[in-house]
Parts: structure tokens; sequence; C-alpha cells
């Protein structure tokens, strides 16, 4: 399942993130619709607003089906033939959609007939491993890995000046697929709200939940399930499955509050050696890319093991009864939390 995200990027630098290249191949910058309603959070909760990618033609008859914008929405779909006036009053959790009855319930059915597929935009989510012989649970920060992008103009003379400003060159945004509905209040204003499609977790993540989000892993899986009027819905159906291309690291106890908004959330935390998750292959490649890293050795920098890799509790490479001790240069993530600290505004904390 998936029941806690952290999207805390501001709008402008979530808006870079998420460039793409529409039908012609030309690079884009999705465009914001109500965008004073996005409120950045490193603990986004269900009922709290959310940013999603969908196609522009759910909002002009005219546009290229290809065409992108970016929409705050309501965590946990509202479907339109719901015919109360307050939402809460939904009398079941539409949080996450089942991929496996996604066509049985038509709470979920009837918009993804529509077309309303959309992509939920996040740095990841959080997920909580039950502690074997304890009531005690151990949460995760689950993301993508991350990897040094290619800015345009080096390998590529074709991409103008203005391109420069549109590459994204930092944290990959998680991107997870799923379905939105538009309700109508009596005299009420539309509301659109959202719910994350689930699958069943790959194999790195199957000890910390069996479920895990749909994830669509590049841009192609993103442009054919936003691409509605071009690609039908057992198509895109296709792309709703399990992906091993995530990484994950032990976060402290800090974010189980959804009222607590701070980088603390998200912020790798040491363990006790136990019997934890093992690392995919994939954070392994992410953790050469840090031992190439320039950087300077510190009195407490990770000790390096025969691979020569950096020892890191986020990977689980603990080999001692005692937790290790990160050093400056040790994470990836700790200098990104650190340079939006400086940088960027506090974020604000999400309506719960």
């Amino acid at each position: 399942m998936c029941g806690r995200t952290s999207c805390h990027l501001p709008r402008d630098v979530l808006t870079r993130a998420c460039a793409y290249r529409d039908r012609r191949g030309a690079r884009r910058l999705p465009q914001w619709r109500d965008p004073d309603k996005y409120c950045p959070s490193y603990n986004k909760s269900p009922q709290s607003s959310s940013p999603v990618l969908l196609s522009r033609l759910h909002f002009e008859k005219d546009a290229d089906s290809s065409d992108r914008i970016i929409i705050p929405m309501r965590w946990g779909l509202v479907p339109s033939w719901f015919k109360e006036s307050d939402p809460s009053k939904l009398q079941f959790n539409t949080t996450n959609c089942r991929s496996d009855t996604i066509m049985e319930k038509q709470s979920f059915k009837i918009p993804l007939g529509k077309g309303r597929r959309c992509v939920v935009l996040a740095d990841g989510f959080y997920e909580w491993q039950r502690c074997q012989g304890t009531n005690q649970r151990q949460p995760y920060f689950i993301y993508f890995p991350q990897i040094k992008t290619e800015k345009p103009g080096e390998n590529n003379a074709s991409d103008s000046p203005d391109d420069k400003e549109k590459v994204w060159d930092n944290w990959r945004l998680l991107t997870m697929a799923g379905i939105f509905d538009c309700w109508e209040p009596p005299g009420g204003e539309r509301l659109y709200s959202y719910s994350i499609i689930t699958v069943d977790s790959c194999r790195s993540l199957s000890d910390i939940h069996n479920r895990m989000p749909a994830i669509l892993d590049g841009e192609e899986a993103v442009s054919k399930w936003l691409d509605f009027g071009e690609v039908a819905t057992q198509e895109a159906l296709k792309l709703i499955h399990p992906i091993d291309n995530i990484t994950f690291h032990p976060v402290s106890s800090v974010v189980n509050n959804c009222r607590n908004n701070t980088p603390e959330c998200l912020a790798p935390a040491d363990l006790l050696v136990k019997k934890e998750p093992k690392a995919s292959g994939s954070s392994q490649r992410m953790m050469q890319w840090l031992a190439k890293s320039p950087k300077k050795e510190l009195p407490d920098s990770p000790k390096k093991d025969a691979s020569g890799l950096p020892q890191w509790s986020s990977q689980f490479l603990q080999k001692s009864p005692l937790p290790t001790k990160r050093g400056a240069t040790s994470s990836f993530l700790d200098r990104w939390l650190k340079q939006e600290k400086e940088d960027e505004p506090v974020a604000k904390r999400p309506n719960s």
C-alpha cells in the first residue's frame, strides 16, 4: 500500500523536475492549474493535497493529448457519483486502488474508462515494517536510485540555449500511476481527487510490506499512462506491475506523526543490526556513483569494505553489531537536504 509520501520541492523547482518532450520532440515544462493550492511537505498523508501530472486534453478539448499540466488534487478519490455534501462521509477508503480489482469497483472502473489517468509526484513514499516479536514498526523512505543526469549541450548540439532552463539535474521524482475523478457537490466547488494504484511488492521491498505503488519507471511509461487520447485503457494497464528499480533507507519515528513536517522525516537513520530487508542491485549502483563523487576524507567518514563502497546505514551495509557512523560525505540525500534547507523556503504544513 502507500499511505504517506514526501513532496517538498517549491513550485518552480517541481516544474523543472517534470520537464518532458512532447509528441514533436520539443522539450517542454508542464503548466500549472490552481498553483496556489500546492502545499509542499515532507510528510503528506491522505486527504491532503498533492501534485499530479495529467494530459491537458482533460481540460482543453483541442489540446494535444501528449501535452501535460500539473494540478494539486486531494489524496483519496471521491467518485463523481457521490451524493453527500461532505467527502469525509465516504464509507470506503480510496487512498489506494488495488490493480487486481481495479475493473471490479465502480469508484475506479468508471474514471478509468473515461481515461482519467494521472501520475502522482513525490520525492518518495514511506512504508512501515512490522518488527517481529514486538508491536513496534520501523519506517522506511523508498525512492528512485539517484544518478547524475546529463545537461543539455554536453552531448546534444541540437538542444537550444533555452533548454538549460528546463533541464533537471537533481533529485529524480518518484512517478506513481494513479486514477482521478471530478466531484461536484451540491452548490459547491469542483473537487479533483485521486487514488494511487498498488501492486504486489517487488522482491527487494517484500520484507517491508507486501504491497507497493505502481511506479512508472521512465519517460516512455509516464507518457503512455498519461496519453489517454492515443493509448487505450487495456494497453495502459500493461504498465501496471512491480518494478525493481527502487531503493530505500530507514528513517526515524518522527515521520509517524503526519503533523511533523521537517527534513528529519526522510533523513537516514542508523539501526542496530537485526533482520532487515536487503538493498536492491539498483541501490548498489547508486552507492558506486557516490563512491566516485569528489569528496574530502573526514575523521568520521564511513569505512570502506573490500568492494570499495562506503558503509551507509540506508543501504544496510553494516557488518558489526553497532550502527555505523555517517560522515558528511556519506549520503547524497543528506547533502541534498542540507542544500534545500539553505537555499529554499521552509515547506508549509499540509492540510490534514
